[in-house]
């Protein structure tokens, strides 16, 4: 009971405040549910193993994570009822995709109620259902919004966001399968190959988009395309989680995600070395954006898959060691950050907020976006 108390007070607590301070969390802010989720799913419990996960503090850092996750479900309920919610999340065709998160931190929020808390299990059950229908929603507009890109030749705005197709739709993969241990295997190959579809396509995309149009790394490069290799890291626990798929397939998608967050990264660092020396270290680093969520989910994946994988090799073996051993302290480097410029961000967001409330305008005029 303690436990379900302490998500009742924070899920309630964070809605509130979201309510009275007429703050509107951007469509990709779940992110930090799948970002949260994964270090705790997978990061924590594979580097100090399930005691941790199962500790007192193991289940407080879940809990946090399903309330933040439960307050963001709030969050979309009120945009919709002040009839904020289709120009939040619908308008902007690129955003639509955004919507994958919420299907996502679904999934994750799924797998760590079904295996932290057994008495709950039954809530997952439910939720796997719900989170289909989410699913199926999300995957009917993102297939319209294909469509609209290439009729109106939007491919200059494009970029890893796109690639939430298959994140979500491999997550579904993993929450199927944790939740119904005898899902039907034609169901779970059919997910697997409409993730690898949604793939393909938003790769080439992509690609399409930095190899044809005229852009700079500063100001182009969306922190979202570290997903490319993202996706492919979850599409691998996926194919490992199922049972169904050969390991010489899944070695050769550890191979590629190994190769695309080698290239992605290589960019991203050097897209950094460019922000600092015309921003500055505060503005070039330091500032806060939903965005940055989807880097530490990529890493936290990859880092999970590394460690679900056996290779044969010594010198991956070493590989391995090395991306456990280091990856682990370099996660929560990053995810530490974020929280920090995260609640910075709030505090300034409420702040801001209440010096509006405080100077008797209309308190449906205030708002504020996360």
């Amino acid at each position: 009971m303690f436990y379900f108390w302490l998500l009742l007070i924070l899920a309630v607590g964070i809605g509130w405040l979201f309510f009275y301070k007429k703050i509107y969390i951007q469509t990709s802010t779940m992110a930090a549910v799948m970002a949260f989720g994964i270090f705790t799913e997978g990061v924590l419990l594979n580097h100090f193993g399930v005691r941790f996960f199962h500790s007192s503090f193991g289940k407080i850092l879940s809990i946090c994570n399903l309330s933040i996750w439960i307050a963001f479900i709030e969050s979309f309920f009120i945009a919709f009822i002040n009839g904020r919610f289709k120009k939040l999340h619908y308008t902007n065709q690129i955003n639509r995709f955004g919507i994958g998160t919420w299907v996502a931190g679904t999934s994750i929020c799924g797998i760590i109620l079904y295996k932290q808390f057994v008495e709950w299990r039954t809530i997952s059950e439910v939720i796997t259902f719900l989170n289909i229908l989410l699913w199926v929603t999300y995957i009917g507009i993102s297939l319209k919004t294909f469509i609209e890109i290439y009729r109106t030749k939007l491919y200059g705005k494009v970029h890893g966001i796109i690639l939430l197709t298959t994140v979500s739709t491999q997550s579904i993969v993993l929450l199927m399968t944790t939740v119904f241990k005898n899902f039907p295997i034609s169901a779970t190959l059919s997910f697997l190959f409409i993730g690898f579809g949604f793939y393909l396509l938003s790769v080439f995309i992509i690609f399409y988009r930095y190899g044809t149009t005229s852009w700079s790394i500063e100001a182009d490069w969306n922190n979202t395309n570290c997903i490319v290799h993202g996706a492919l890291s979850i599409s691998g626990i996926a194919c490992m989680m199922s049972a169904v798929v050969p390991f010489e397939i899944i070695r050769t998608i550890w191979w590629l995600s190994a190769a695309m967050f080698l290239a992605v990264e290589s960019i991203e660092v050097y897209r950094l070395v460019r922000r600092i020396q015309l921003l500055g270290v505060k503005k070039g680093l330091f500032i806060y954006d939903v965005t940055q969520w989807s880097r530490i989910f990529t890493f936290a994946m990859f880092y999970t898959f590394t460690s679900f994988f056996h290779p044969h090799f010594s010198i991956i073996q070493q590989v391995k060691h090395a991306v456990l051993s280091i990856g682990v302290w370099i996660i929560i480097l990053l995810l530490s950050v974020e929280i920090i410029l995260c609640a910075d961000y709030m505090l300034k967001l409420i702040k801001k907020s209440s010096q509006k409330i405080g100077s008797n305008q209309n308190i449906g005029k205030v708002s504020g976006t996360m």
